[in-house]
């Protein structure tokens, strides 16, 4: 751990943004009984702030807010909703050196990276800022010759959304984007482990003027009980949650009684393939980006790397050098590759799938142990020898680690990388184009990646299948899952 301590409002051009408590309705407000959390960085252990710790009653005030602003908020026009979110997206961007500031204080990815994020989470602002513009209704020739038919897209109503906390910022922009375009008010809960970087956000909606009661940010160590208000009060219409499968399927629970409305955007368990035609060296680059992008801390990470028999020494040395030349430390220093991991369950998570690999066969080609810093920082990993067998296989690690499996044959490795409940992100290297095309149809997943380790964009739909949730997020897509069809058949 170390020993620095984290002076955040000396860091920030804008102390201002820089806020302890809970949005709510408009006002900042602290927690009824007073009661705030501590907020730590992970890489050196201090407290940067403490947070109000609100609960299930401010949660209920917050939506009885939201609903009574969305009848202003949903009766102006696309265009009018667009100027403020474009307003938004500008404080973002002029505001991104001091938002990636807050963020890799509380959460540890390097400054670089979460510059990127913020920059990244603006996207959906002005992308959604504009798509508002086109959700376009239908006319249908008529039944009848006195029957006129329409459908209608209208806002679902109050929305609901739980938020992680490995991208603080992009996960609230990417749901409060289209519901707030859609002409939605939305409710957010931020994880409680990276609060700051959503009430920064909050701030700089208040001055880009987004009316009162339209968006509330709940700050709350009370996961468990923000969960069930969100999906027991019957005047939220609409639930989007990101986090774990385990978490999902408690929410899907909770919310069917009211057959409520939900997107989930679950866990995965990315395979990386290597086909023996390709490009090795950019190979490896994409498996760097996808892998160790935020210390593995992420749900589209390639989990298990899957290299064809040919190319598997040689790929498991090029990965292995480049690993090697990647600093871990501080964030908020220049140069650090890797921060790191957000707590101690996360170092014994990735210390279990080690341990249970090697203890079956695996071996360490680097790294395997935490890091000399001390604290959560975890040296980056490869294993080889990994089998289908180990823990790693089957489990999302959410770290440095990249285990490394030998195949064959073309439909061997198709059928080990969707042996998994989990259908989020898949990727892969190969240059013949009838192999390219075969292999992208086989995956199992809602997202495939091909000769690239990068797959976000604000203008693709990001989603999985089976287990890894339900419904899209960005794209012209995303805007869909905050309205709601209404048919209309008039007689003249």
């Amino acid at each position: 751990m170390l020993d620095t301590r984290t002076e955040l409002s000396s860091i920030l051009k804008d102390p201002s943004l820089l806020q302890t408590r809970a949005y709510l309705a408009g006002e900042w407000c602290d927690a009824d009984d007073g009661k705030t959390f501590a907020v730590r960085n992970p890489a050196r252990g201090d407290v940067i702030a403490e947070v109000a710790d609100v609960g299930r009653a401010e949660t209920a005030r917050a939506i009885a807010a939201a609903a009574e602003a969305m009848k202003g908020w949903a009766a102006r026009t696309a265009k009018e909703r667009a100027q403020i979110l474009r307003r938004w997206f500008d404080l973002m961007v002029e505001n991104a050196d001091d938002l990636a500031a807050i963020l890799t204080a509380e959460q540890g990815k390097p400054l670089a990276e979460a510059k990127g994020e913020i920059l990244y989470g603006a996207s959906f602002i002005e992308w959604f800022a504009e798509e508002g513009k086109r959700v376009y209704g239908e006319t249908i020739p008529g039944h009848q010759a006195d029957k006129r038919l329409l459908v209608l897209r209208q806002p679902i109503g109050v929305a609901a959304a739980i938020t992680p906390w490995n991208f603080p910022n992009a996960m609230i922009t990417r749901k409060v984007g289209p519901a707030l375009a859609a002409g939605c008010s939305i409710v957010v809960r931020p994880a409680a482990l990276t609060p700051l970087s959503a009430l920064a956000l909050g701030v700089l909606a208040d001055r880009a003027g987004l009316p009162k009661g339209v968006l509330s940010i709940i700050t709350s160590t009370d996961s468990a009980g923000i969960g069930k208000e969100f999906c027991e009060n019957e005047t939220v219409r609409k639930l989007s949650f990101t986090g774990s499968t385990e978490v999902g399927r408690i929410l899907l629970r909770q919310a069917a009684d009211q057959v409520k409305k939900c997107s989930m955007e679950l866990g995965g368990n990315a395979p990386f393939i290597v086909f023996d035609d390709a490009d090795l060296d950019a190979a490896v680059e994409g498996a760097i980006a996808s892998k160790y992008r935020n210390n593995g801390q992420t749900c589209v990470c390639a989990n298990r790397i899957y290299v064809q028999a040919g190319v598997h020494d040689a790929f498991a040395e090029k990965l292995a050098a480049r690993v090697r030349q990647m600093p871990v430390g501080d964030g908020l220093e220049p140069g650090t590759a890797l921060g790191p991991l957000i707590n101690a369950d996360a170092v014994a998570k990735v210390q279990e799938h080690i341990e249970d690999a090697v203890s079956k066969g695996a071996k360490i080609v680097t790294g395997g142990k935490p890091h000399a810093l001390g604290g959560t920082f975890f040296e980056p990993t490869i294993l080889t020898g990994v089998t289908q067998e180990m823990k790693v296989a089957k489990e999302e690690t959410f770290g440095p680690l990249a285990p490394l499996f030998r195949f064959e044959r073309d439909e061997d490795v198709i059928a080990m990388a969707n042996d998994t409940i989990f259908g989020l992100a898949a990727y892969f290297y190969a240059r013949d184009l009838s192999r390219v095309w075969k292999v992208a149809e086989a995956l199992e997943y809602g997202i495939v990646g091909v000769n690239t380790g990068i797959i976000s964009t604000e203008v693709a739909p990001f989603g999985g299948v089976k287990q890894s949730g339900l419904g899209r997020e960005g794209s012209r897509h995303g805007i869909e899952e905050y309205v709601e069809m209404k048919y209309v058949c008039m007689g003249i």
